[in-house]
């Protein structure tokens, strides 16, 4: 997910919770305000468990569906404040794992305090903690903004 060239990266990840729409309004700003390229990663984790069957596929994922909904969703969350450049990656893997190899060569991760992880992720650690400690590069953690909605 590197691009060629001088470009200040600035990746933000975003699960469709509103703290990560919070994380993508500020990478936003930061990027506009940098001159870079914001690079919206959604990863996704597919729960199952592999067996002589192998992965579980859900057989309603639609790939092309899910790229246009996740265009959309950039657009209505940032639609006045969108950055110099913009590229928009769908990932299947860990979160954690896929922001943490996208932060590599990027001058900033940006991710919100609270995504929709739930029981699981408490257990295991939050995305948000897990960057903050192995990324390549400096990580803004986002809260919620709780005035936007006013």
């Amino acid at each position: 997910m590197q691009l060629s060239g001088a470009q200040r990266r600035v990746v933000v990840g975003v699960d469709g919770s509103p703290s990560s729409y919070a994380a993508l309004r500020w990478a936003a700003g930061y990027a506009r305000l940098v001159g870079g390229v914001m690079e919206a990663i959604h990863a996704w984790d597919t729960q199952s468990v592999i067996g002589w069957t192998g992965p579980a596929i859900d057989p309603e994922f639609d790939l092309w569906q899910a790229r246009e909904r996740f265009t959309e969703e950039l657009r209505n969350v940032i639609a006045y404040g969108h950055p110099v450049r913009l590229e928009e990656h769908l990932a299947e893997g860990d979160p954690s794992e896929v922001l943490i190899r996208a932060s590599e060569g990027a001058e900033l991760l940006v991710v919100g305090g609270r995504g929709r992880g739930g029981f699981a992720r408490a257990m295991l650690g939050s995305v948000s903690q897990r960057c903050a400690q192995h990324a390549a590069c400096p990580v803004v953690v986002v809260r919620q903004d709780h005035d936007h909605a006013r």
